[in-house]
């Protein structure tokens, strides 16, 4: 007969729970006093697990360089692989380069390209995120896996339910991303789960050239300033 768990103290975990929220808003504050100084920045997206001489992390590094040098600062998820890259372009520009670096149990580790007074360190996600939206001008998302997804869909929710302002959401290499987008229009707005003008909150490029063209007409329509 296999050993049974005693029943959880509900009582305590209710305690537990409430003593959790201090340590949230904890990450809250010092996300928020750290980000609120560093100025407009684009956000970088793509996968942890991309080796250095694929060719996406080496157009990462040159999209970063780019929009660094045209007054944008870059925001990553701190750790390697394609945000390496955006980090890494940042920082050999002489830009600002920030990272929002989450603990996990694989793959994170801080990269050496973020400037050492803009590497925040979080627990938890939604917190995280937070920050990437209220702090970004732009996401530029390069090909990923599931974290990179859900930060995609995150941010064409939020906009498309008014939640957020209007941001660019740039998704960078085409053949990688065409699929998507196919099932997107072929099934959810074909069902009428989604409206046509969603659309037009993604656009699909293959460059730095573009993305770059993408975030200065956006911008010449509005001011340039930090989402806050």
């Amino acid at each position: 007969m296999r050993n049974e768990k005693k029943p959880k103290n509900w009582n305590e975990v209710k305690t537990n729970d409430s003593w959790a929220i201090f340590k949230i808003m904890g990450e809250f504050v010092g996300g928020y006093e750290k980000m609120s100084k560093i100025g407009p920045c684009v956000s970088i997206f793509g996968s942890a697990r991309t080796k250095s001489d694929n060719a996406y992390y080496k157009l990462a590094e040159r999209i970063a360089t780019k929009i660094t040098e045209n007054g944008y600062g870059v925001i990553t998820g701190g750790g390697p692989g394609i945000m390496e890259a955006g980090n890494k372009g940042a920082h050999l520009a002489g830009g600002t380069s920030v990272g929002l670096n989450i603990t996990l149990p694989f793959e994170q580790n801080d990269n050496q390209y973020i400037d050492s007074d803009k590497s925040i360190d979080f627990d938890y996600f939604f917190v995280r995120k937070v920050m990437f939206v209220k702090y970004s001008q732009g996401f530029v998302v390069m090909p990923g896996g599931f974290g990179t997804l859900d930060e995609f869909f995150e941010a064409l929710t939020l906009i498309q339910t008014n939640k957020s302002d209007k941001f660019p959401i740039i998704l960078v290499g085409k053949k990688f991303w065409v699929g998507l987008f196919d099932w997107i229009t072929d099934t959810l707005l074909s069902e009428g789960n989604i409206s046509k003008e969603d659309l037009d909150l993604v656009h699909l490029v293959d460059d730095e050239n573009e993305v770059l063209e993408i975030l200065n007409d956006f911008y010449g329509k509005y001011n340039l300033s930090p989402n806050f």
